[in-house]
């Protein structure tokens, strides 16, 4: 495969994982501009795993997607409790903390001869397990590829386990939705502990693919254009975001006559979508008509 190709799709693939998490914030009736803060997690707690621990890379990848989680967890305890434009303050405010924290966090260990891990906002290098194991892009490509199936085929099962239809109550109307015997602070947090976990396993696969991180790559604008392919893609379904992904990565990082523009034109693409379709391409609505023309 062409290593340009392969490449643009790596990314989609990386960063739909980001768009899932955000996805799943906005079913429960939040916008979070912080998930960038647990794909820095994961990113860096599965490089140090692998590139300072020498711990195995499935593991790894298993450490970053757990500690996403738990802080997730540990976030939403008290921000569950906000909503609106409160909650995306917050999660906000989590984000730069955490971005501001890898900026003076140093942890280095000899290895081989080099100082290898984190150095503050010099960056994180050397996370090099996946090309030491001489894997290839487009081996790594389907790694990426197996594992967002993975994610997408468990949100296709919480939805047949009624589990997506709950917190889409919650996110409609909390209060109607804790008349009815939902525990809405449970539900929140919940979504908030998944999301957290996806986009730590996101972070673990960039950083292993790019082998450097560093807090810069994780911006507010990182988190804005999360939760932007959420809304241009759709609510309807988990395939909503990964739609937002790959029209912003895919469509406008393969039109080079449209590189020096590409935020001009990612940001009128989404005011464009909001105004037209208030809940993205594949909403609610859509999905539903689909459905039932394949019953048919």
């Amino acid at each position: 495969m062409d290593p340009f190709l392969t490449s643009v799709l790596s990314n989609i693939g990386l960063f739909s994982f980001l768009a899932l998490s955000a996805w799943l914030l906005l079913i429960g009736g939040e916008i979070s501009f912080g998930q960038q803060a647990y794909f820095a997690i994961g990113a860096y707690a599965s490089g140090i795993a692998s590139a300072v621990w020498g711990w195995p890379f499935a593991v790894a990848l298993a450490l970053g997607t757990a500690l996403g989680a738990g802080i997730g967890a540990l976030v939403a305890w008290p921000a569950a409790r906000l909503s609106g434009v409160h909650y995306a303050i917050a999660t906000l405010a989590f984000a730069e903390l955490t971005r501001a924290s890898l900026n003076v966090f140093r942890y280095q260990r000899d290895i081989d001869g080099y100082l290898t891990g984190p150095d503050g906002a010099n960056g994180f290098r050397d996370i090099r397990w996946v090309y030491e194991a001489g894997i290839a892009p487009g081996t790594y490509l389907a790694i990426i590829a197996t594992l967002l199936l993975l994610v997408i085929v468990l949100i296709w099962l919480a939805a047949r386990l009624n589990v997506m239809a709950q917190l889409r109550m919650v996110g409609e109307d909390p209060i109607l939705a804790g008349m009815q015997g939902i525990r809405v602070l449970r539900w929140k947090i919940g979504a908030a502990a998944a999301a957290g976990g996806v986009a730590g396993l996101g972070g673990a696969l960039f950083a292993h693919m790019a082998t450097y991180v560093e807090p810069a790559q994780f911006s507010v604008m990182t988190g804005v254009h999360a939760v932007a392919y959420g809304l241009i893609g759709g609510l309807g379904t988990a395939i909503g975001p990964l739609l937002g992904v790959l029209i912003d990565v895919g469509l406008l990082e393969s039109l080079r006559s449209l590189a020096a523009y590409r935020m001009i034109v990612f940001g009128g693409l989404v005011a464009i979508i909001l105004i037209l379709r208030p809940r993205g391409i594949l909403d609610e609505t859509l999905v539903t008509k689909v459905r039932s023309w394949a019953r048919r």
